[in-house]
């Protein structure tokens, strides 16, 4: 029997203009990973990456000026809920990193997550917007403390402020508790040892340094044998 010549359907022109943007964002992602420029190695599935250091440095910046009893609550605000750079689970690995070692939090998960998103130019930048603006603030703040602080008022204002910052604090770690249930050791494991953690620092009263050198050490060893063959 002769064949009969048949007309290909056209796509429907929706179809067609979105599978010309996603050839089009592919051709241009893949650009973009040869040449290198504005690359990010935030490698698990992040939500969006900054674009360049002005951006990192605008949002640590804006992050830092907030963050009056407490930066990090803003910060988990900040990176996860409003940028969208890091889910939470990101930023928890990043705080757990951050607090092990020397120097003030904030500022360690400041340098990571620069480096880890645009190498030492992002560094550089968060650490930038972390310092320079508030630095300014914090010694304007220091001449009028010297000059105010036996003021009952003010007194009184600065204890309020440690309540609140403690509340921030508190707030900032039931958000992160779910992210736990992810986490490699398994969530019974993960939180039996927040509630040791809590127990040996709040109840306790044993310093910091000792509890993170005798639970993170066995965190450690657990994560360890998970991985290992």
């Amino acid at each position: 029997m002769p064949e009969t010549a048949t007309t290909p359907t056209p796509a429907p022109a929706g179809l067609a203009a979105a599978d010309a943007a996603h050839r089009g964002m592919s051709v241009a992602a893949a650009a973009q990973a040869a040449s290198g420029d504005g690359a990010s190695v935030l490698d698990d599935g992040s939500p969006r990456s900054p674009a360049s250091t002005g951006e990192i440095f605008r949002v640590f910046t804006r992050l830092a000026l907030q963050g009056f009893g407490g930066v990090l609550p803003i910060a988990q605000r900040e990176l996860v809920e409003r940028e969208r750079w890091l889910t939470r689970e990101q930023f928890l690995e990043l705080l757990a990193v951050a607090q092990v070692m020397p120097g003030p939090n904030v500022v360690n998960l400041a340098l990571i997550f620069g480096d880890r998103a645009l190498g030492l130019r992002g560094a550089l930048a968060a650490l930038s917007g972390m310092l320079l603006l508030p630095l300014g603030v914090v010694l304007a703040l220091a001449v009028v403390y010297t000059r105010y602080a036996s003021h009952p008022v003010v007194a009184g204002a600065l204890r309020g402020m440690g309540a609140a910052a403690a509340a921030l604090i508190f707030s900032t770690g039931v958000k992160l508790l779910p992210a736990l249930r992810r986490n490699v050791l398994g969530s019974t494991r993960a939180f039996a040892l927040v509630a040791l953690m809590f127990a040996g620092i709040a109840l306790a009263g044993i310093p910091l340094i000792w509890m993170l050198a005798a639970l993170g050490s066995v965190a450690c060893t657990l994560a360890w044998r998970r991985f290992a063959p």
